[in-house]
């Protein structure tokens, strides 16, 4: 299954995420639950890997709108290429997408999901505009 992105998107990060034992359900496939803390790991990656530490005395991201799609079963044991990408930044949010794939079958998309992030200043409880750090890394 191929992922249609949207045609101004710009890869980002990338990294490997070792499927765990308790990320299994009792059907013996990854539960649909995890899959968002997958696409959660790397977006949290990518900012700490940008110098963007997470502060919630100050600004930063909330995520508002996630998805997923499942493709196919991600199974035990194994590891997971995932692969983010970023478009459509406004004032205050931008989209992040991510495909996951098991590293020993390259190029075939197991999931893929995405969220819309807004940034928020913590104290205050309310959108603020991007700062520019975070729309240099968004825009292309």
């Amino acid at each position: 299954m191929k992922l249609e992105l949207p045609a101004r998107k710009k890869r980002v990060h990338e990294m490997t995420i070792p499927i765990r034992w308790g990320d299994m359900d009792a059907m013996g496939h990854v539960n649909n639950t995890v899959y968002f803390r997958y696409l959660e790991t790397i977006r949290i990656d990518w900012f700490m890997q940008a110098g963007l530490a997470l502060n919630p005395r100050g600004e930063g991201p909330v995520i508002v709108n996630a998805f997923c799609n499942f493709y196919k079963q991600f199974e035990y044991p194994g590891d997971i290429l995932a692969t983010l990408f970023v478009s459509d930044p406004a004032r205050t949010t931008f989209e992040s997408w991510c495909t996951l794939e098991r590293t020993d079958q390259p190029g075939v998309v197991f999931a893929a999901g995405g969220a819309t992030t807004i940034w928020v200043d913590f104290s205050k409880q309310k959108a603020v505009a991007l700062p520019d750090r975070v729309r240099d890394l968004v825009c292309d």
